[in-house]
């Protein structure tokens, strides 16, 4: 099975139209992923290759249109690369020795801006010779370089190297997802209702990415439904460590899981896996704040056709407007366009984001606090509508400690 995309470090390819850019990825890969042309702009949206970029493990190389692109629709391609840039964890700015200038100034400043690393590519040195002068402007500010011919396969082998040493450590040492919680040896209870929202044949990814974890971490798995938990916990000799719940079920197995045994769901520990779980359990106290006719905007990473029940459209807005006591106005999103007027909202309320990199989590994140707007996840918010906050953020003393300190002073 392929590694999902939140495992994979993002690799955005970002430079000047024709500066080689999908020849690059082409060499990378070994394949003709990306349309290679003479004529400048071949690359319209950004194309994506997933790839095992060993001993690193698995990556998603993202090739972008050109930064200097023109026109109308030249200005919707270059929004499109800027959106890249929100969920790149390792940049590459290829050029070269002619062309070098402005534009690449705005590169480096984008990724710098967002303290992703990153390194540059002077592609065609079978065309341009060497410029000493800005070898050394780069040396002086330690940026990373390496000189390739894409076309020829010159420097392709430098630049997989350079790419394996500029990769950033938060992601050869990830955290785990739960295990920590849990600890060798231990024992887990992981809830998985199994209702329209599961796939068919298959479990939803948080759930087979925390068995996985806790697998790979020595600890035990029990996988049970909602109605099979208050039986399955009877049979433990020594009660589990942690018990995990899908966010709807909230409510029954929190009333089926004895008080010292912590509990939590899979969506809040995406919150801390993903993005930034204190800044979101602050995000969820605002809900007390919402008044009837706020404006809420309610954010879903995947694309999928919503059922019936859908959680993000369906049940959470039903959920706040019986906690607020009144119409919300709501708004919802799928995939990666964000709007730009976050201003306007009182609360974000973010889907787990569990097939993004944690780089694409943390830019809405930034966003959000730079609109001044609260933001939450889907999990902690349902949590705060039904009133078992506090059970839920027991697994999370940091977490915990400020929302009762909150209750202290509120």
């Amino acid at each position: 099975m392929r590694a999902p995309k939140t495992f994979r470090l993002h690799i955005g390819i970002f430079g000047r139209r024709n500066a080689g850019k999908s020849s690059i990825l082409n060499a990378l890969t070994h394949q003709d992923v990306s349309i290679v042309s003479e004529v400048a702009g071949t690359t319209t949206d950004p194309v994506e290759k997933p790839m095992e970029l060993l001993p690193l493990g698995p990556v998603l190389f993202i090739d972008t249109a050109g930064i200097d692109d023109a026109g109308d629709l030249g200005e919707k391609r270059i929004a499109k690369t800027m959106a890249v840039f929100d969920r790149t964890d390792l940049g590459v700015i290829v050029s070269n020795f002619n062309d070098w200038g402005d534009y690449e100034e705005i590169l480096m400043e984008e990724l710098k801006n967002r303290n992703v690393p990153f390194l540059v590519v002077f592609n065609k040195t079978d065309l341009f010779p060497e410029d000493v002068s800005l070898i050394a402007q780069l040396d002086s500010v330690k940026i990373k370089y390496v000189l390739t011919s894409a076309t020829k396969g010159d420097g392709i082998a430098d630049l997989r190297q350079l790419l394996l040493k500029s990769a950033p450590a938060d992601f050869i040492e990830r955290p785990t997802i739960l295990a920590d919680l849990v600890g060798p040896g231990e024992a887990a209870v992981l809830v998985v209702p199994i209702d329209k929202e599961a796939p068919k044949g298959r479990l939803i990814l948080p759930q087979v990415q925390s068995i996985r974890d806790l697998l790979d971490n020595d600890a035990f798995t029990v996988v049970v439904k909602e109605r099979e938990l208050r039986e399955a916990l009877s049979r433990f000799n020594k009660p589990p460590k942690l018990v995990v719940t899908d966010s709807q079920a909230f409510l029954k197995v929190a009333a089926d899981t004895p008080p010292e045994i912590p509990m939590t769901s899979f969506s809040i520990l995406f919150a801390r896996f993903q993005g930034d779980l204190l800044e979101m359990v602050k995000g969820a106290m605002t809900i007390d704040q919402l008044k009837t006719g706020d404006k809420v905007l309610i954010a879903e990473a995947c694309s999928h056709h919503p059922i019936g029940e859908d959680i993000g459209t369906v049940k959470i807005p039903r959920w706040l407007t019986q906690y607020v006591g009144g119409k919300l106005e709501i708004d919802s999103i799928r995939g990666h366009d964000f709007p730009p007027n976050l201003s306007e909202y009182k609360l974000i309320i973010h889907c787990g984001a569990c097939m993004w990199n944690r780089r694409a989590m943390l830019s809405r994140i930034m966003k959000a606090r730079q609109a001044g707007v609260p933001i939450t996840n889907y999990g902690l918010t349902i949590a705060y509508s039904l009133g078992i906050f506090e059970r839920a953020l027991q697994p999370f003393p940091a977490a915990l400690d400020i929302y009762t300190t909150h209750q202290e002073i509120n």
